[in-house]
């Protein structure tokens, strides 16, 4: 097993490659300049980190799956969470350069308050972003806004400027994730019948009386996606919340057997993962505007 580094700041990203620090906060990094070379790897960020990867120069697994990416590709890491970098060629530099940056960098601002939207930090597996000739120049750009305030001398102005451009970047990244939920409709499809099949799998079983109701992170993990990525695709592709599509498949359930069948409404509330039939009453009289007795009456 490839050795662990905890990586708590930019000055130790850049020593691992031989990179100039200008800011102890933050760094934009050109691999292409790497002055030294980096064997089998693993990086317990302590950093934020976003890199567009121009050629596949390497290997990247964070859990137990590898990246998915190919040329002009996005992939981001967040505080707390860690990689495994592979080389896949003996060439000391590679094709990639990105952004990497501390959370001090970020306390007392609105960026740091709002870090939580850019659920791309934390998307795991086969979720990475491709960007379009159009797209990279955008990133390209937004980069070198940023270098080139780093080559600035510090003044009380600098701190608002970096953070400003940083989060201009990380905005642009949404917008073309969303692009990409777009054009990728095929496979999102796909996976969204997937979705409705665990679903239905999951409720024609006993596991509901053994393990309860499906949550969002459930799902995810038995579709091999990060929760955020699965919740942001299923609530781009349909406009409703990952959350809110498995209630009302539930709904839907329950509605069935309470006309379909002959259970009672606390065998019902048990089998289909409730913990107390108080629970499923209350829920249903949300749901639905009447108690589970109440609609199996009317109907």
């Amino acid at each position: 097993m490839s050795k662990i580094l905890d990586l708590n700041t930019v000055e130790q990203y850049n020593q691992l490659y031989g990179l100039e620090t200008l800011h102890p906060l933050v760094s934009v990094v050109n691999l292409n300049k790497a002055t030294r070379g980096v064997e089998a790897i693993r990086l317990h960020y302590g950093i934020y980190a976003l890199f567009l990867k121009l050629e596949k120069a390497c290997e990247i697994k964070y859990g137990r799956q590898t990246y998915d990416y190919k040329e002009g590709t996005i992939v981001a890491f967040a505080p707390g969470q860690t990689a495994e970098t592979t080389p896949t060629t003996d060439c000391i530099q590679s094709n990639a350069y990105g952004i990497i940056f501390h959370p001090d960098l970020l306390n007392g601002t609105s960026l740091g308050k709002s870090m939580r939207k850019y659920t791309f930090f934390s998307y795991e597996i086969n979720e990475a972003l491709h960007l379009s000739e159009q797209e990279r120049t955008t990133i390209d750009e937004c980069m070198g806004k940023i270098q080139n305030e780093l080559q600035n001398p510090i003044d009380k102005h600098s701190r608002s400027i970096i953070i400003s451009n940083v989060k201009l970047l990380l905005d642009y990244c949404i917008r073309f994730y969303d692009r990409q939920f777009i054009t990728r409709e095929r496979p999102n499809s796909d996976l969204l019948a997937r979705f409705e099949t665990l679903l239905d799998n999951y409720f024609s079983s006993t596991l509901p009386a053994t393990e309860g109701l499906p949550t969002v992170q459930y799902c995810a993990d038995k579709l091999c996606l990060s929760t955020n990525y699965f919740s942001d695709l299923v609530r781009k592709t349909t406009g409703q919340a990952a959350l809110k599509h498995i209630q009302q498949k539930i709904l839907y359930i329950a509605k069935e057997r309470l006309l379909d069948t002959n259970d009672t409404i606390t065998e019902i509330s048990y089998n289909m993962g409730f913990q107390y039939p108080q629970h499923f009453t209350r829920w249903f009289k949300k749901m639905e505007g009447c108690t589970p007795y109440e609609y199996r009456v009317r109907e």
